[in-house]
């Protein structure tokens, strides 16, 4: 271990000597911190109190998640119930309430099993999500329909902001010497803004739990907790992909055969009854994904707008998937061919990103499934919020335009170009993280984790492993000191070798 600064002291109580402090490291963190006194000292003891790290990130992460509630107040009085337009002039559009009636729950249908009315024959979210959506609708039957609607959306939230509250302590204990950057997420304004506009959060705090598990090297669990996560939603098995090419370059197949394993195993035993018992109304959520248009945001809606031709679905639906092909064999031989092993936050943030980007849907709620990803990717707090101001610029984009397109005549709120303005910030804040992230993949000096002397701590049984396969340029030697949770270790062509004194 490197040497303990003076007048720090050892112990369970005491904040751990070797933490990385951001507001040390980051001017923006170290600015900010202003606000509350200034940056820490090298005498703190914040552990020998009851504010540890993780847990002053989990009451941060409920405290903006209750700001996020407190926004959405002038539609929980009346904006989901009287006037199309109030909800998005307010910006506090939710489809929880509005999906109370239109998808049976008032009625007590079952999901999957029982028809709905119109033209929606089945709920079309995945297994799980319908499970949560279901729960959720138990307390509030035997009041008038908006008194119901409004119990619906206040069960949702408290149950959502459990998972907000996963995601920000998964997020603080991935990185073992990082517990600070859990504040990243839990401060993240787009977090607050759309946490309970859907139900994303559930699949993303499945994700967060499954990152965890694999930074601390229990391969089994991860593989669990993704295969849970991707019967919620469909982008959490994507990471098996950037996971599939590291455990290549370090010869890791045990471990990436039993996560994989497990993935297929849980995502089976939630959808394999629905599958069997109900299999039209299990189904709809993959037709539904397959026959849905060109919607809100999406690089697809940008281009047909701004070149005015029409993109049909088949053609959407083609594109997205060469493009995404397309990614992903970049990103395989970016993992092969860099100079070190990229991290394992770094791409499943890349490849997630990459799939919301060429998707022909992007909702504002999906910025939620980057957040967490994000924040161990690339834990710099400039980045971060140009990112995070893009996303918010475009959260109120899009209710401004919707605003402006139901409110007849009056036009209030904002037209067509400026909302092609809103799409392409959206997108290109999104692509300027990713390429930062790419950045530090071949520039690895430049990246603030291995800068702080690790290897890749989210990593598990990757961080510090010699490579076993690489490509290029990844073969020739080339020296390195990282810190992978244990001594100091040099890094070269062949991985991580601990030095004779444990010293860098």
């Amino acid at each position: 271990m490197s040497p303990m600064p003076s007048g720090e002291t050892t112990g369970a109580t005491a904040l751990e000597p070797d933490t990385v402090r951001p507001t040390r490291e980051d001017e923006v963190a170290a600015a900010g911190s202003e606000l509350i006194g200034g940056p820490i000292g090298r005498h703190a003891l914040l552990g020998t109190s009851w504010w540890t790290p993780v847990r002053v990130v989990a009451l941060v992460a409920i405290g903006m998640f209750a700001l996020g509630m407190v926004q959405k107040v002038p539609c929980y009085d009346s904006g989901w119930f009287f006037g199309a337009s109030s909800q998005y002039t307010h910006a506090c559009y939710s489809d929880i309430p509005h999906l109370y009636q239109a998808r049976g729950f008032a009625d007590g249908r079952v999901p999957y099993f029982d028809k709905l009315p119109g033209d929606m024959s089945y709920l079309e979210y995945p297994v799980l999500t319908g499970v949560f959506m279901q729960l959720a609708s138990w307390p509030t039957q035997g009041a008038s329909l908006q008194a119901q609607e409004q119990m619906y959306w206040m069960v949702n939230a408290a149950m959502l902001m459990v998972c907000a509250v996963v995601i920000a302590v998964c997020t603080a204990r991935t990185h073992r010497r990082r517990p600070w950057d859990g504040l990243l997420v839990a401060l993240a304004p787009a977090f607050a803004l759309t946490a309970t506009i859907n139900w994303d959060l559930l699949a993303v705090a499945l994700l967060a739990g499954a990152m965890l598990m694999w930074s601390r090297s229990r391969p089994l669990a991860f593989g669990l907790l993704v295969g849970l996560a991707t019967a919620a939603k469909f982008y959490p098995f994507l990471v098996l992909g950037p996971l599939f090419v590291l455990c290549w370059r370090a010869g890791r197949w045990r471990e990436y055969g039993t996560a994989l394993l497990g993935a297929v195993g849980a995502w089976l035993v939630v959808n394999l009854p629905v599958m069997l018992l109900a299999p039209e109304g299990w189904s709809k959520f993959y037709s539904f994904s397959q026959q849905r248009a060109i919607d809100f945001g999406s690089v697809f809606l940008f281009i047909s707008r701004w070149q005015n031709i029409e993109i049909s679905t088949d053609t959407a639906n083609a594109s997205a998937l060469v493009l995404m092909l397309v990614v992903c064999a970049g990103v395989a031989a970016m993992t092969l061919t860099a100079p070190r092993r990229p991290r394992f936050a770094q791409l499943a943030f890349l490849i997630v990103a990459a799939f919301i980007l060429t998707n022909k849907v992007y909702s504002p709620q999906y910025v939620l499934w980057l957040i967490p990803l994000a924040a161990l990717a690339r834990p710099r707090w400039r980045d971060f919020l140009i990112w995070q101001a893009c996303e918010v610029g475009y959260f109120l984009g899009i209710w401004m335009y919707l605003a402006y397109t139901t409110s007849g005549d009056a036009h209030k709120g904002l037209p067509t170009d400026g909302y092609q303005v809103a799409i392409a910030v959206h997108l290109l804040g999104t692509l300027y993280l990713c390429a930062v992230v790419v950045r530090d993949i071949f520039m690895p000096d430049r990246d603030p984790v291995r800068r702080a002397g690790d290897d890749d701590p989210s990593g598990g049984v990757l961080d510090g492993a010699p490579d076993a396969f690489v490509l290029g340029e990844a073969a020739r030697p080339r020296r390195h000191a990282v810190h992978s949770g244990g001594p100091f270790v040099e890094w070269g062509s062949q991985g991580a070798q601990p030095t004779r004194d444990g010293a860098p």
